[in-house]
């Protein structure tokens, strides 16, 4: 991805294809045999997944928090850092503002990168694109790697592999809690190579539980760029405040063993 006149600073312009997996909104459909050891199906798993995950997006009514942006280039030709932060405010069913609060760093890569950051993720959630970047049958095969037996953590493991590579998705796995049917984690590379500067990435995205909703704790995306230099671009969310509609009912909510 290049930008005239920046020519230099290529390889940390390249990360830009790879911010919209920051807002991925999380569910998932899709079909399997039965487990053994009396734990759910893949299609158990994920049919639930997909039910509770419209339920919580229903019932969200609004919420806003705090976000911390902070990217770091090594290499090529300098090491170079940059930070934002931003409050954020959702409004159902599609409505995302950002503030900005503070900024530091060369202003090409706070202008160019970071804010960047911001228009493509109120893109991604608008009209079509929100679907589009939804992990659902829609837009992934799955696969289930791993079920343990409930205690504390996630203990669902997926497989997820894209049906069609766009930059908007990825590969990797998924860890789903096994109380609500959510995904808690995600470690993964993205679906399609956003740049040629870009050799390879990973992708460390973890949520929490803030009521009945789980949001986005963390994100880490560490890019290994051409001419041996490495980016990383870390988002840290906190500070939650949640609107939401009348609470999601106990009775819905099936246990691991029930199926």
């Amino acid at each position: 991805m290049l930008i005239h006149g920046c020519r230099r600073n290529t390889p940390v312009l390249a990360l830009l294809g790879l911010l919209a997996l920051s807002t991925t909104n999380v569910a998932a459909q899709n079909s399997a045999s039965s487990a053994g050891g009396g734990h759910p199906s893949l299609s158990e798993i994920v049919d639930k997944m997909t039910e509770r995950n419209a339920e919580r997006a229903k019932a969200l009514e609004h919420y806003q928090g705090r976000r911390e942006y902070q990217l770091d280039y090594k290499g090529f030709p300098a090491d170079m850092h940059a930070e934002m932060v931003v409050t954020v405010r959702y409004d159902a069913p599609a409505t995302e503002g950002f503030t900005v609060v503070s900024q530091s760093g060369p202003k090409w890569m706070v202008n160019r990168v970071l804010k960047r950051i911001l228009e493509t993720e109120e893109e991604s959630i608008q009209g079509e694109n929100r679907e589009r970047v939804q992990i659902t049958s829609e837009n992934y095969n799955f696969t289930l790697l791993e079920s343990q037996d409930a205690g504390g953590g996630c203990p669902y493991v997926l497989g997820v592999e894209p049906k069609v590579a766009t930059k908007f998705l990825f590969r990797g796995r998924i860890w789903v809690d096994a109380k609500d049917f959510a995904v808690c984690r995600i470690e993964a590379e993205p679906a399609k190579n956003p740049s040629f500067w870009i050799k390879k990435t990973a992708i460390h995205h973890s949520f929490l539980k803030v009521g009945d909703f789980w949001l986005p704790a963390e994100n880490k995306s560490i890019s290994n760029i051409r001419l041996n230099g490495r980016a990383t671009l870390t988002i840290k969310y906190d500070d939650y405040e949640v609107q939401a509609a009348p609470a999601l009912q106990a009775s819905d909510i099936l246990p691991a063993n029930s199926f």
